[in-house]
């Protein structure tokens, strides 16, 4: 695993626009992938999720969502510090939850099979009138193809139809980082962690990816549609 700074990634400012967030760069307030992705959730998906805040009540609903946001934020702190070679596992508690599920990551996603990293918490944008922004998690060579990762999180085990958002995530951040850089990312992969330390892996690649790169697209289109009403 070693580093190739083949690409050059733009700094940018989170900022907060109309209550979502967006990326400044270059004069431009991109929204986020994931803004994207919540603005233009479906009417079932919506109804999900508020069945369940009834279900387990608004203040649990809330507690759960920040206890994963922050578990979430320290595991991809720890793979990001591993990426950079910068990761000391003897300074580290030996019952932090949030380190042995990035070191499942580690383990089971990344030794033997992360050949290049071209940029870790990357910020990456698709340009124009209607464009987005977004970090990716590591832009990579990843078993010899070009690709972009993503970390999660999870409380329990996922199955690949339940997890389309994702998808939609790689297929944003492939989508922008080909476009700006002409780059030939062909495969998004998902490495997942749950809170009782099973890993599971989902891979896109091909048509499937470009699939789900067409899918985001119209996801774009609908949000600015709403925005512009």
């Amino acid at each position: 695993m070693e580093w190739n700074k083949k690409y050059s990634y733009p700094t940018s400012t989170r900022a907060i626009v109309n209550g979502s967030r967006h990326y400044s760069m270059d004069g431009f307030n991109y929204p986020s992938v994931t803004t994207i992705i919540s603005a233009t959730k479906s009417q079932e998906d919506k109804a999900a999720i508020a069945a369940w805040k009834e279900r387990v009540g608004h203040e649990e609903a809330e507690r759960i969502k920040n206890e994963a946001s922050s578990r979430g934020s320290s595991m991809h702190s720890y793979i990001e510090q591993f990426l950079l070679g910068k990761m000391n596992l003897d300074l580290i508690e030996e019952d932090n939850l949030s380190k042995r599920m990035a070191e499942e990551i580690i383990d089971n996603g990344l030794k033997n099979k992360l050949n290049e990293i071209y940029g870790a918490e990357a910020t990456v944008f698709y340009p124009g009138n209607n464009g987005f922004a977004g970090t990716a998690d590591c832009i990579c060579l990843y078993s010899g193809k070009e690709t972009i990762l993503d970390f999660k999180q999870s409380n329990k085990p996922k199955r690949e139809e339940y997890i389309e958002d994702y998808f939609l995530q790689l297929g944003a951040y492939s989508l922008a980082h080909n476009t700006v850089y002409n780059s030939n990312i062909t495969q998004g992969v998902i490495l997942l962690c749950t809170v009782d330390r099973l890993f599971q892996d989902f891979k896109i690649e091909g048509n499937e990816l470009i699939n789900f790169q067409n899918k985001f697209l119209e996801r774009v289109e609908q949000f600015y549609h709403q925005l512009n009403k």
